[in-house]
């Protein structure tokens, strides 16, 4: 049995819906001859007649009523497809979603993605904020910002440059307590650090062998939190240095000390001929290139 192309399918449904060739060709945009050829082609395929004549018009057989919503179903696919490759073709839309860090996605995020969705308005876009490696095989997220080169070969990856971190104080805190000269001097200071030790807090230390031997003043796994608590004039914290740049209030101290991270845009191979995810892919990379570079 020769398969029917959808061409087909809509045609009988054409028919079923008007009740007539000539009302279902005007509808299609196709001439009544046309039309017939290809309900008779259908039925042919299939064994079956799906149309008997009535003094009405075209009366459907019991068969034509079982096919019927299956090929409804089939113009609502194909509807849908033709409403994809359109979005496709007149610009960029649909869901991405895209995990970072809490202070990168807080603090660098926002401007860049704002530009984008200036843009592409028809971008839906979720933020996954996470100090804590999403999973992109799983699908957990479609794009990542990573703070390490990736070691999955399924993933597409753009090194966007290094973000540096520092030590810093707020002046409200340099005013009350003042600020360390030498690593030693931290000991009598308030140092703002984690909870959990992880193997990120582990290579700070040995950047830092003075931290390591002073006991944290407030403690947070919450980077967003030491930051606020930076901010605040509680005590003295890691910042990145591009962040700090934008706030006179805050004053590097021990610039000695200096943590280096490569950063990367990542993303699943498979995603590349996804327009919207490439254009995110695009943004992400330019914006956290101009942000590294500074």
């Amino acid at each position: 049995m020769t398969e029917p192309s959808w061409d087909h399918y809509r045609a009988a449904l054409a028919v079923l819906e008007e009740g007539s060739l000539s009302g279902a060709a005007r509808v299609l945009g196709l001439t009544q001859p046309t039309l017939g050829r290809q309900v008779a082609a259908l039925e042919q395929a299939l064994g079956t007649a799906l149309f008997t004549r009535s003094p009405t018009g075209l009366a459907p057989t019991e068969a034509a009523l079982t096919l019927a919503p299956y090929a409804r179903s089939l113009k609502a696919t194909a509807e849908a497809l033709r409403r994809a490759v359109a979005a496709e073709a007149d610009g960029v839309s649909g869901r991405v979603r895209i995990t970072a860090s809490e202070v990168v996605g807080a603090e660098v995020l926002p401007p860049i993605l704002a530009t984008l969705h200036a843009r592409h308005s028809g971008l839906a876009l979720d933020v996954v904020l996470s100090d804590r490696m999403q999973d992109l095989l799983r699908r957990d997220a479609d794009i990542a910002l990573r703070m390490a080169p990736p070691t999955q070969a399924a993933l597409v990856a753009r090194r966007v440059g290094t973000v540096s971190l520092g030590l810093y104080g707020h002046r409200r805190y340099r005013d009350r307590r003042g600020l360390p000269e030498i690593p030693a001097d931290l000991a009598r200071h308030s140092v703002i650090g984690f909870d959990a030790e992880t193997p990120f807090l582990r290579a700070m230390m040995r950047a830092a062998p003075a931290l390591g031997e002073t006991p944290f003043a407030w403690r947070s796994d919450s980077t967003l939190a030491q930051l606020a608590a930076l901010r605040a004039g509680f005590g003295l914290g890691a910042c990145h240095t591009t962040l700090a740049a934008r706030d006179p209030d805050l004053i590097r101290v021990l610039p000695e000390i200096v943590w280096e991270l490569p950063t990367f845009v990542v993303m699943h191979e498979d995603l590349r001929s996804l327009r919207r995810c490439r254009m995110v892919f695009d943004a992400l990379v330019e914006g956290m290139e101009e942000y590294c570079r500074v």
